[in-house]
């Protein structure tokens, strides 16, 4: 009978920092501010798709859609490239670009992508934001790397992955959410 309770001791910074970064790995990913959240209005993840190159799975896409909408030409969107494997610089700016040709979308945009994109590791992620027809906005891993304007860019580039003539129809139907 007479025991005592022990005082909880005062929490120091360490312990308060440590309880701060589990509770912020607890929080969903929708709720984190992002350069999607921040650039496109009521960004909702409209569907997801893995791009494969002879079985081999290349990268892991995801569209969002204001409020998740269904996919269109005439609004904004948001697209989310996560790299499996490692692609230097040179082979991401001329395979963007032969597809756009394949896909007979071509636009003289090469000082640009040079400028944009990056070399790649496995687990990296590269964002494209469009702000209108004529301006899409890069970020890799979260850091924005540059803004690409040219008349019609925005289906130029983002036609390689959600067009009528990509390399995968059930890739693009399954990114767009069909």
């Amino acid at each position: 009978m007479g025991k005592t309770r022990p005082y909880l001791l005062p929490l120091n910074k360490a312990i308060w920092r440590t309880a701060f970064l589990a509770l912020s790995l607890l929080i969903p990913n929708g709720l984190v501010a992002s350069p999607v959240t921040e650039e496109l209005n009521d960004a909702q993840l409209r569907g997801t798709a893995t791009f494969r190159y002879l079985g081999l799975p290349i990268y892991d896409a995801k569209l969002y859609t204001p409020k998740g909408a269904p996919f269109s030409w005439s609004e904004d969107i948001a697209l989310q490239l996560t790299y499996r494997k490692n692609i230097k610089k040179k082979a991401l700016v001329n395979s963007t670009l032969d597809e756009m040709d394949r896909i007979g979308r071509s636009a003289p945009v090469r000082d640009q992508l040079n400028r944009c994109f990056n070399a790649v590791a496995k687990g990296d992620s590269y964002l494209a934001v469009s702000d209108g027809p004529d301006k899409v906005s890069f970020w890799l891993n979260g850091q924005k790397t540059c803004t690409m304007a040219y008349p019609g860019i925005k289906r130029s580039f983002m036609s390689v992955f959600l067009g009528d003539n990509t390399r995968s129809a059930s890739f693009t139907r399954r990114l767009q959410g069909r």
